[in-house]
């Protein structure tokens, strides 16, 4: 999902020094000016359609465009009442600087909508006074959401009064200043609010593509017993200071919440390496050892691995997701029969040493067809012909040299065959984000459970 336009739309009222009363009239004159030319002449104006207005809180003029754009993305399909707030200082205490800007889109009724984009700038702290200037806008009988770009004022009155005209609270935890204590600021607000308001974190929805390959693992019916013989989990992020432990615990927390284990104690070492051990079915101590490692296409605390292991009805299993994973290279024609005849096994007799030597050599002109093949498709030349004109096509020498959005699973159960499964993950679009954030209503009962369980690792830690 991306905005439809970049063009950058063009404001139908502005004013420096106004108050909120003044926005609110040139809002309702906007509104009556549309409702009467959509109708026409004949026709009774139409009534708004709206279905949510998403209140943006922006600290810089960079967040500020990232939530415009986000949020026109979303209102080309979801009629909204947009408001971004961003404090600027040279603005007067206590008047604020004004635009409205109108987004107009076609329903599949064929009918025009129009969404109303309004853009504050305050000479305050945006946090400090937000509820009062954002209520009188506010459309009734439709969800308001708050979206706080950068690190929300966690403990401050003022936030807290904010958070009492909003349904839901969506912050982005990969983002804070001060990743540990915001965080922990985060779990304290989602634990003391008041029960309808919800919390939604970015960070959470990126990590969609690791639940989901979990999950899957132990969705047949015959794995389900493997989740109650787990003996070992660790978890590999970037970054090495504690903040940067943030998504993993959030793993862990919905992890160990969906399967009841609670928490005995844990350690944080040098370098951000720690452990926790948790008691789980059987009264069993199980640890799950964090890791930090260095990995130059991903972000500070993205995740990098996660490692299942354990053992249930006499079969072992091993579960392992690698984000950005080094895959060993094919080798060329000359050194293959070599490494061929390792995966054919030869026997203790001279004969059953010449079958795997046939083996080897049909596997080796297999590959050496493939290979053909796929010169073939990426330079035209005839098969066959590759040898004499150009030098072989590796699979290093056709992948595409960004490989951080490739997750790789491995499943190991029992002495069978490695099961691989290669998952391309869409590269980060915020406002998709978003919208996958909004569809829920901000309210996942998975992630509370998960964030407290976070929480507590987190101070454990």
């Amino acid at each position: 999902m991306s905005t439809p336009q970049d063009t950058k739309l063009e404001p139908v009222w502005h004013a420096e020094g106004v108050h909120v009363g003044d926005v609110l009239s040139a809002l309702g004159d906007i509104r009556r000016k549309f409702a009467r030319v959509g109708a026409g002449d004949e026709e009774q104006p139409h009534s708004r359609n709206r279905v949510m207005t998403l209140v943006a809180v922006a600290t810089t003029e960079a967040d500020e465009k990232r939530a415009l754009r986000a949020c026109r993305a979303i209102t080309v399909h979801h009629p909204s009442l947009v408001i971004v707030v961003r404090e600027q200082p040279d603005v007067v205490k206590g008047r604020m600087d004004a635009s409205i800007a109108t987004d107009t889109h076609q329903s599949s009724a064929g009918l025009e909508v129009q969404c109303e984009i309004v853009t504050l700038h305050v000479g305050s702290a945006a946090g400090e006074h937000l509820a009062p200037l954002v209520d009188p806008l506010l459309l009734s009988g439709v969800p308001t959401y708050l979206w706080w770009l950068g690190t929300p004022p966690f403990g401050n009155r003022g936030f807290t009064e904010a958070l009492k005209i909003g349904d839901a609270l969506v912050v982005d935890s990969a983002h804070f200043d001060q990743p540990y204590h915001s965080f922990l600021g985060l779990a304290d607000v989602a634990a003391s609010s008041h029960e309808h308001l919800g919390i939604a974190d970015f960070q959470w929805q990126r990590l969609s593509p690791w639940r989901e390959m979990i999950a899957q693992f132990f969705e047949p019916k015959d794995r389900r017993l493997f989740m109650q013989g787990i003996s070992e989990v660790g978890v590999d992020y970037v970054g090495d200071g504690r903040g940067n432990r943030i998504g993993a615990a959030l793993l862990i927390g919905w992890f160990s919440s969906a399967l009841g284990w609670k928490l005995e104690r844990a350690v944080g070492g040098s370098g951000g390496v720690g452990a926790a051990h948790f008691m789980v079915a059987g009264n069993r101590l199980l640890e799950v050892a964090f890791r930090p490692v260095p990995k130059a296409d991903l972000s500070q605390g993205a995740i990098s691995a996660v490692r299942i292991g354990g053992a249930s009805g006499g079969r072992t299993f091993q579960l392992s997701i690698l984000r950005d994973p080094e895959r060993p290279h094919m080798l060329g024609a000359e050194g293959a029969a070599m490494e061929l005849r390792e995966l054919h096994p030869s026997g203790e007799d001279h004969a059953g040493a010449e079958v795997a030597e046939r083996k080897a050599a049909q596997h080796r002109e297999t590959l050496l067809k493939i290979r053909d093949m796929l010169h073939h498709t990426n330079t035209g030349d005839l098969p066959g012909d590759s040898t004499l004109k150009n030098p072989t096509v590796l699979a290093r020498d056709r992948r595409h040299p960004d490989n951080a959005q490739i997750l790789l699973t491995m499943i190991d159960i029992g002495g069978a065959e490695t099961l691989r499964h290669v998952q391309h993950v869409d590269a980060e679009d915020e406002a998709a984000l978003l919208l996958e954030l909004l569809s829920t209503g901000a309210h996942d009962a998975v992630y509370d459970r998960s964030l407290a369980a976070a929480a507590e690792l987190m101070r454990a830690l």
